[in-house]
């Protein structure tokens, strides 16, 4: 536990009892344990290393910026984590430093996360040239965790130049992810009829590479058939760039089918972004989203801790509960509270025509 007086240091202490400055400076070297502690401090919750963690960010910070940011999603069963496992020895083949930042969902219950991708992916845990930290969505939505941007960067300033971002998996909100990586690949199993239309078109027109899995076995002739209707699918999609064409690929990560060629799509993609100046511009977009992400969390947070908010919220809850409030009026008095305003009462309705007890077509209900 950190002591205090830390504060007053230029890079306080933190977890796992070691300092700010030592941490940094073995993050820089790409230790391992150092990387996982940064991260660790991240997510902590506690002000001071709050504090701490953006002081630490603030540091690296230009030391980033230099990998290639790559979100992985799809519905449960997809084979995400197969796939991320087998693309990361690929990459590790090629030269590639692979990070893996895998966000498991918490338990609605206790808000734990079973966090269990580095037993999915024993082979990548073990390889050197790789890093995997599972982490719990906590109560975030869209599919990542809170400070999964934060992760990205300390990632990036441990020397990684691949950062993948596999998100929770539960099906359309999947859509946060988009927005802190330059490349959004969705993973697919096989699937037509009734299941082709439960994947909406929400999640579809984000992904800038569509890869239908499990191209093996009985499933192969599936997958490729799927391959065709998501093609026919993408085609009624306009896409955000004319000089990319969102591929859909038949891939099998158990077998390692069509996994070197998707690492040739990543770079065919940033080579296609970088040529008109949309790489950049993503990294600028991921900034921006990044600010309104941490603007609305820190007042979601200042509203919940405020004195006069907390000293009522448990008594509007019950009574929205008991039916006896509506949400709109609920949330308008706490708002009120948290901004010092007097909650006024809604206008009582007045002037409305009574109802004649007639349908729409003139006969009696």
């Amino acid at each position: 536990m950190c002591a205090p007086q830390a504060r007053r240091r230029v890079l306080l202490s933190c977890p796992g009892g070691v300092t700010g400055t030592t941490l940094l400076r073995a993050l820089r070297q790409g230790d391992r344990r150092a990387l996982a502690r940064a991260i660790t401090l991240v997510e902590s919750s506690r002000p001071d290393h709050r504090q701490e963690a953006e002081r630490l960010i603030e540091a690296v910070l230009p030391e980033t910026a230099k990998a290639v940011r790559i979100g992985v999603s799809g519905p449960p069963g997809a084979g995400k984590s197969t796939f991320i496992e087998r693309f990361g020895l690929e990459g590790i083949a090629l030269g590639r430093q692979i990070a893996v930042l895998a966000v498991d969902p918490a338990s609605k219950r206790g808000g734990g996360a079973i966090l269990g991708d580095k037993t999915r992916m024993a082979e990548l845990a073990r390889a050197p040239d790789a890093f995997i930290r599972p982490s719990s969505a906590g109560d975030s939505r869209g599919g990542v965790a809170r400070r999964t941007r934060e992760a990205i960067l300390l990632c990036e300033a441990a020397g990684f130049d691949t950062v993948l971002v596999e998100t929770v998996g539960v099906g359309q909100a999947e859509t946060a992810v988009a927005e802190i990586v330059d490349m959004f690949v969705l993973i697919l199993p096989p699937a037509g009829g009734d299941e082709l239309q439960g994947i909406k078109r929400g999640i579809v027109e984000l992904a800038d590479l569509v890869l239908v899995n499990k191209a093996d076995g009985e499933l192969a002739a599936a997958a490729h058939r799927s391959v065709a209707d998501y093609a026919s699918a993408m085609g009624l999609i306009r896409p955000p760039y004319s000089e990319w064409q969102v591929p859909v690929r038949a891939i099998s990560a158990l077998e390692g089918t069509g996994i070197r060629g998707v690492w040739d799509d990543v770079e065919r993609f940033q080579a296609a972004l970088e040529r008109i100046g949309a790489w950049s511009q993503r990294r600028a977009e991921q900034a921006r989203s990044a600010l309104w992400s941490e603007i609305g969390n820190t007042l979601l947070d200042h509203f919940r801790t405020a004195p006069d908010v907390a000293r009522r919220l448990t008594a509007v809850e019950e009574e929205v509960m008991a039916g006896s409030l509506t949400p709109t009026a609920a949330a308008r008095q706490l708002l009120a509270s948290f901004f010092g305003e007097p909650c006024a009462s809604p206008t009582p309705l007045s002037g409305l025509p009574r109802s004649t007890g007639l349908t729409k077509g003139g006969s009696k209900a």
